[in-house]
């Protein structure tokens, strides 16, 4: 969205120019090719922040009037960050109100056949990227270089950043992180992937699911090798003892979860401290499934990270989610590169451990 006035003579006819369009004004180099409007975009709102959607407030009234679960439509449609504001997507919104069904609502005006061909651009690290996000990660991402020309993309950050402006990425502007922004945009992207069969896809879902089995079987033994294995696969010599990356690791391995859980909640508040993640199953899995609050260590012991747990009584904080909680902790030692994990069964106010290392 872009407002300004062309200078010289045509000052004298126009008094004011409104346009709106999907990409702001491409540009000539670093500069706009027509610098004297003022653009409101995805990676930038400004003060039209909370009139580019529906925002929280707004839908809060709406599921009153239309007696929806707030948290249902927060948890499916929520997610663009723009200014101070958490903005919805509209259509979506209205669709639920009216028709009731918590589904995706994007495949009825857009296709996500124009990303496919981005995504699976041979850009380093691009795919690396997108699995991540799906995962529930945020990722790095340098939007300043993108000439918002799809005939001019050069780079991973160019493709994400034509994805920020097309919806199918939220954009944190302090942190300068990509991520997707909802379950309804997740599926549609999961889709996009699915299309072409990504072989770094397939194998790491066999891992995800071999590792979700085991941590649901509470094999901390199966759940410390796969860890271990994805840790090997997907991360750099330089960056594998970064603390960083163990985190991006235990993200990107819980990939098979999202069919099960939410979005894994980061450093979810809870009791006197924080979890690193908080997995929540989706209502419909919550009988099946238990909570799953993961504690990660770094150069001490699987035990440290399930004594925390329970000294700053995390469970507590997710008894409203769900019924059974499993703890799980790991800990990844930089000097002899192992994994180690415990895991323990926690159900309301009864502690029964069986977990192994």
């Amino acid at each position: 969205m872009s407002i300004g006035v062309r200078p010289h003579k045509a000052v004298k006819y126009i008094q004011l120019a409104y346009l709106t369009g999907i990409l702001p004004i491409k540009k000539e180099k670093t500069q706009s090719a027509l610098n004297n409007f003022d653009e409101f975009t995805m990676l930038s709102a400004s003060n039209l922040a909370p009139y580019i959607g529906f925002t929280e407030a707004e839908v809060k009234k709406l599921s009153e009037k239309y007696q929806q679960d707030f948290a249902e439509v927060k948890r499916w449609y929520d997610g663009y960050l723009l200014k101070d504001y958490q903005v919805y997507n509209p259509r979506a919104v209205v669709s639920v109100m009216l028709r009731g069904e918590f589904r995706s609502y994007w495949s009825e005006t857009a296709s996500y056949d124009v990303i496919v061909p981005l995504i699976n651009m041979n850009y380093d690290g691009l795919k690396t990227a997108v699995i991540e996000m799906l995962s529930g990660a945020e990722v790095k991402v340098n939007v300043a270089a993108f000439q918002n020309d799809t005939e001019d993309i050069k780079s991973k950050d160019d493709v994400l950043t034509y994805m920020i402006h097309l919806g199918y990425l939220g954009y944190n502007e302090i942190r300068k992180t990509a991520f997707v922004p909802n379950e309804e945009i997740r599926q549609e992207l999961t889709t996009a992937v699915e299309s072409k069969k990504w072989n770094e896809m397939l194998i790491l879902q066999l891992n995800s699911e071999n590792l979700l089995d085991a941590t649901l079987d509470m094999d901390g033994v199966a759940v410390a090798e796969e860890i271990e294995k994805i840790h090997n696969e997907h991360v750099s010599v330089i960056q594998y003892n970064n603390e960083n990356s163990l985190s991006s690791v235990l993200t990107i391995a819980y990939l098979s979860a999202m069919q099960y859980y939410f979005k894994p909640i980061r450093e979810f508040s809870t009791g006197r401290g924080f979890a690193d993640f908080v997995f929540i199953p989706k209502p419909e899995y919550k009988n099946d499934y238990p909570a799953l609050l993961v504690e990660l260590k770094w150069n001490q012991n699987a035990q440290t990270a399930l004594t925390q747990i329970k000294t700053k009584k995390y469970p507590s904080s997710i008894l409203n989610y769900t019924g059974d909680i499993l703890l799980v902790g790991i800990n990844y030692d930089k000097k002899s590169k192992e994994h180690q994990c415990l895991i323990e069964k926690y159900v309301k106010g009864e502690n029964r451990g069986t977990g192994v290392v």
